[in-house]
């Protein structure tokens, strides 16, 4: 039925299913469906068709949703301007081999890389990694821009108990996967439990991405030497290696090395701010 206005009283009762015109959680929700209809061109004819459904219960529901994930995204690009700053305030522009590095093609492409897969919402000790990261890498050209978007791939693949495990390495080479263990800070656990399992993933992780590698004597010209074989006292099937062996020594590759060097070593910053 016409109500004199052109619209017809089902039309009219059908935008009672859509998203409030008014009212906060309506601006968040109408705001968050503009940005998904602007990034991807389909969406939004599916949410309008969506949202024409929607109860006031759902509605109510999703309002909260597009609240919090606004939220989310907002902490976000806190965490990414934060990140830029104490960069920044770690970085001697005045110095022009510096300066020129910050602005040049490369280095921002690895900023943009970060950025786009940016792993510092998991921890902050996972953005204090990527800090170090790009501002070791503008101030120094120790490892090649391939080598640094490799660390940067390592801070989105790998746990902070990997991060771990490669810091009580590194300085102690010739330490086991037991004494590793315990210098993390864990707790005695059974061999079959899943902890042990976890803890011999993470090891094989790290050997098979090439940051660790088992202990090895070089000669004086830096070769490794070969292991003498050693004989089996019995014909009989060897034993399994413990998750917390004590035999087995450990180091860090020079990949491994480096990127203790990138990640896990501050420059000082050279400006202090507060919040």
């Amino acid at each position: 039925m016409d109500n004199g206005d052109g619209m017809d009283e089902g039309a009219e009762n059908s935008n009672d299913h859509r998203i409030p015109e008014s009212g906060k959680a309506a601006k968040i929700s109408r705001g968050a469906l503009q940005v998904i209809s602007g990034a991807v061109p389909f969406a939004g004819g599916v949410l309008s068709a969506i949202a024409s459904v929607w109860s006031e219960g759902e509605q109510e529901r999703v309002n909260r949703f597009f609240e919090h994930w606004v939220q989310m995204l907002q902490d976000e690009l806190k965490e990414k301007a934060e990140t830029i700053v104490e960069i920044m305030a770690r970085l001697d522009l005045q110095n022009e081999a510096i300066s020129a590095r910050v602005e040049s093609r490369e280095y921002q492409s690895l900023v943009k890389k970060t950025f786009r897969d940016w792993a510092g919402s998991e921890s902050e000790k996972k953005r204090v990694y990527i800090r170090n990261i790009l501002s070791n890498a503008a101030a120094t050209r120790v490892s090649s821009d391939d080598v640094v978007r490799m660390y940067l791939d390592w801070i989105d693949a790998y746990s902070e108990m990997h991060f771990d495990v490669i810091a009580a390495i590194y300085n102690s080479n010739g330490i086991t996967r037991g004494q590793i263990w315990k210098k993390i800070g864990r707790e005695p656990v059974q061999e079959s439990s899943a902890d042990a399992d976890l803890y011999k993933l993470l090891i094989r992780d790290l050997s098979t991405g090439g940051i660790i590698r088992q202990h090895r004597q070089i000669d004086y010209h830096g070769r490794f030497i070969a292991k003498t074989p050693q004989k089996s006292k019995s014909d009989g099937p060897k034993p399994m290696v413990s998750a917390f062996d004590n035999n087995e020594r450990y180091e860090l590759t020079e990949l491994g090395q480096q990127f203790v060097h990138y990640a896990m070593s501050d420059i000082p910053p050279r400006i202090e701010f507060g919040d």
